[in-house]
């Protein structure tokens, strides 16, 4: 069996992450096609303009087939930013977020951020755990209409 590598993010990844967060979200969450247009224009953002001494992202992949990603932006000279964490179905239950979480909070302290801030919905119960079991605390939540639908954001941070 093929081990999981997790790589930097390259721009034609980008494709790839616009569709997969498009139908999946779609598919398990109901969003609407607003969606893809916004990762759209978080990566092409992040390709134009990121400081890579401050900023990275990563892919996972298992014999070239992509499974996962995760991204650290700046949010102020401090605070760094949770972006674009995403697992492929097949690929959760492995203890691949651990590693995509562990990649990316380390990344940000040996880069000299002081403090994480991520942006989410409470209906990703996994991923919530997770960042509970690594330290984050809940700071906000407010119940929004996004993407068509009625959610519940949340606004989670962690001293590094």
């Amino acid at each position: 069996m093929d081990e999981i590598v997790i790589r930097p993010f390259r721009a034609e990844d980008a494709p790839w992450l616009v569709d997969q967060h498009g139908m999946l979200y779609d598919r398990d969450e109901g969003f609407d096609d607003s969606f893809g247009p916004l990762v759209a224009r978080i990566l092409d953002e992040f390709v134009a303009d990121h400081d890579p001494t401050r900023e990275r992202g990563w892919i996972a992949e298992r014999a070239g087939a992509r499974l996962g990603s995760i991204f650290c932006v700046t949010q102020d000279d401090q605070t760094a930013k949770l972006r674009l964490f995403l697992l492929m179905p097949e690929a959760r239950g492995q203890g691949l977020g651990k590693r995509l979480l562990t990649t990316c909070m380390g990344f940000a302290r040996d880069s000299g951020y002081r403090e994480m801030a991520l942006w989410t919905h409470e209906s990703h119960t996994a991923a919530c755990a997770l960042y509970r079991a690594f330290g984050w605390q809940l700071t906000d939540s407010k119940p929004v209409h996004s993407f068509g639908i009625d959610l519940v954001e949340q606004s989670w941070r962690i001293q590094l």
